[in-house]
């Protein structure tokens, strides 16, 4: 049975099988590098990983096999959203059950893709919004000419939406952080460190925003989410049902919610311990009938 809506991007179909969606951030929540696995233990005790990025014809970034076995049911269903703060280029190198299919979000929320193709609507309203932030350049002239990011390696635009810098995190003081938070902040910015990547992004740029347009466009009645990141802690707020790892941004500010679950695991393991609790929620909505 399906119903008719109307969003901002127009009449939308909803088909009233689907009530849970799980929406997760990628890296660092649900793929990782070799250098952010954090195994421990002897190697031969390590899970058995697949392959799910290749760059310059190289494997980057891997999950286990048994979360991609479980991301394939829950894509196989349309159960499944990737939401990453990578731009477009950046997002089509990861290898992802249900690639290709159903919705996606890129670039922190400022792109929006059904099966594979750009909601040109989504993406319009967003930088409809932006516009009554500071502009990108007086940000960007900021962090790289007139009080220079300390450590900065090299400094980066997103799809004309919003900045990354990659900075020798050692060099980034927490004095620095609140004074360019605060900065930031006056001018309608966000600032997030996540390893070596420091971001600054307008405020209307969210994930939770996007997601909660796939939420809206599916019917969805239980959200269950998962991140890492100060850049998705309001993408964890608006879930029912959300995780987080025992590692990251969020983990060093001690970010904890009534509904939020955080890891015993920490690394891949835990990004696997999220998409096992995740399909555990799927499967108990499917056998009440409510999937």
């Amino acid at each position: 049975m399906s119903t008719l809506s109307t969003t901002a991007s127009g009449p939308t179909v909803r088909d009233s099988s689907q009530r849970v969606l799980f929406a997760s951030d990628l890296d660092r929540t649900l793929i990782y590098s070799a250098n952010s696995m954090l195994l421990a233990g002897p190697d031969d005790a390590a899970p058995p990983m697949v392959v799910a990025e290749v760059y310059k014809s190289a494997p980057l970034s891997f999950m286990t096999r048994r979360a991609e076995t479980m991301l394939k049911d829950l894509a196989r269903r349309g159960l499944f959203v990737p939401v990453t703060t990578r731009t477009r280029e950046q997002f089509n190198r990861i290898s992802l059950p249900g690639r290709g299919k159903g919705y996606a979000v890129s670039t922190n929320g400022a792109v929006l893709m059904r099966d594979g193709v750009t909601d040109a609507a989504w993406t319009a309203s967003i930088r409809s919004r932006v516009r009554e932030c500071a502009p990108l350049a007086e940000v960007f002239t900021h962090l790289t000419v007139d009080h220079p990011v300390p450590g900065l390696v090299r400094a980066r635009t997103a799809e004309d939406i919003f900045i990354y810098c990659l900075v020798e995190r050692a060099s980034i003081s927490a004095d620095y952080l609140a004074e360019l938070t605060a900065w930031c902040e006056q001018r309608g910015w966000t600032v997030s460190l996540q390893g070596r990547k420091l971001y600054c992004v307008p405020v209307p740029v969210s994930k939770e925003a996007a997601v909660a347009e796939v939420r809206e466009r599916m019917g969805i009645d239980l959200l269950i989410t998962a991140g890492d990141s100060l850049l998705d802690a309001g993408m964890l707020e608006l879930a029912d049902i959300a995780f987080r790892p025992a590692h990251g941004e969020l983990h060093d500010t001690g970010f904890e919610r009534p509904h939020l679950t955080v890891t015993e695991a920490q690394g891949i393991i835990a990004g696997e311990e999220m998409v096992g609790r995740a399909m555990t929620h799927a499967r108990r909505l499917a056998g009440s009938g409510a999937v």
